[in-house]
């Protein structure tokens, strides 16, 4: 019994250090920056940097919306012929995380940041 409880106690710990599986779903460029935040904090943008992803269901121009904030900053949203299987996955309450991909000077505010989406399991 004894050797259960230790076995029981050894991979419980050894889920709770394992390393996190993150899927890549979707790569898209931002779409919206030039009419957010983006421009203020470009400097400060980094490839790597944690996005947040929120759900706007009720936003009036698509049911689908997905907004994505850089340390609370609104940048823009997921494109909208992209972000179906996302809001889906974070209505379901899914761990959806994504990051910054690529960042570009570019004239094309469309060619500015890469986002890439992730599903966490």
């Amino acid at each position: 019994m004894l050797r259960h409880i230790v076995l029981i106690v050894l991979c419980w710990a050894f889920a709770a250090h394992a390393q996190q599986i993150r899927i890549l779903i979707q790569s898209s460029p931002l779409a919206g920056y030039q009419y957010h935040a983006g421009s203020e904090v470009w400097d400060q943008l980094k490839a790597g940097d944690a996005l947040t992803l929120v759900r706007e269901p009720d936003n009036p121009h698509d049911r689908n919306a997905v907004r994505v904030e850089w340390q609370g900053r609104q940048l823009g949203y997921l494109p909208r012929a992209e972000n179906q299987a996302i809001a889906v996955e974070l209505d379901r309450g899914s761990r959806v995380e994504a990051r910054i991909a690529r960042l570009r000077e570019a004239r094309n505010p469309w060619q500015r940041v890469l986002i890439d989406v992730f599903v966490a399991i």
